[in-house]
């Protein structure tokens, strides 16, 4: 009988870390970012059947990258959770703070069993609050940790690139048109620096907005709604680009006057 090869815990830990980055690495990736009246989420999807973000209760959105039949499970999971305990309670007791520690629990167990491969997912669960400094954003990396995101926040394949663009020009009070182009923009620079056009039907955009009179906040964006608003938010970067262009040219005049 053959002995079998020793690996440290540490080492065993590493690997399965690797491994499931690797697989969160090979999925596109997705931005979810705070506006003036609720969080948008925004992803590059051809796909019209198999969605990124989805619906987890009246307030929650659900947001994944990496392997869709393993984030789908913990989607169906999430919404069992929020039904099961909002009936029992109280709607109001149904947050996303409950929920990122249920699935932190599961991600973690499951990463941390020798018994099966750990998820090749990452996910982010964000809750619309009543103002801007009520709104939650958590994300959930493969190994069932919580990183509480203020802002702006991106998962996937190129995510520290985009969360590095993101961070520099992502601003409090933003309208969804500036949010949005914010995030395409982010999403359509490549690795190497270039940057890429993504098409409207290539993308997949849903809102919490907390300005709707209906319990339920979801929305998703598609079609005309979704052409506006790239227009609209295409335009206000022209302005500020111009009003930006101008001040310089006056400040370059008083200069040279002098």
């Amino acid at each position: 009988m053959s002995t079998p090869f020793y690996v440290s815990p540490q080492q065993a830990m590493a690997d399965r870390a690797e491994y499931a980055r690797k697989g969160i690495a090979r999925g596109r990736s997705l931005v979810v970012l705070q506006y003036a009246d609720g969080i948008v989420f925004v992803g590059e999807n051809p796909s019209r059947a198999l969605h990124k973000f989805s619906e987890i209760y009246d307030r929650i959105g659900f947001a994944a990258a990496g392997k869709y039949n393993e984030y789908e499970n913990l989607r169906i999971g999430g919404v069992r959770y929020a039904d099961l305990r909002g009936y029992t309670y109280d709607r109001d007791d149904v947050t996303a703070r409950g929920l990122a520690n249920v699935y932190a629990q599961t991600l973690g167990t499951i990463f941390s069993s020798q018994a099966e491969k750990p998820y090749e997912v990452e996910l982010v669960v964000a809750e619309v609050g009543d103002s801007p400094d009520s709104d939650q954003i958590y994300r959930l990396p493969h190994d069932g940790s919580i990183v509480d995101e203020h802002g702006s926040v991106a998962v996937g394949g190129n995510a520290e690139q985009i969360s590095g663009y993101l961070d520099q020009r992502h601003r409090d009070g933003m309208t969804l048109a500036e949010a949005l182009k914010l995030a395409v923009q982010a999403l359509s620079r490549d690795t190497n620096g270039s940057e890429r056009e993504i098409p409207a039907e290539r993308l997949e955009v849903a809102v919490l907005d907390r300005t709707r009179p209906q319990q339920r906040k979801f929305k998703r964006i598609v079609g005309g709604q979704l052409s506006r608003l790239l227009d609209s938010g295409a335009g206000a970067a022209s302005a500020e680009s111009g009003s930006e262009s101008a001040a310089e040219t006056e400040t370059d005049s008083g200069s040279d006057e002098e």
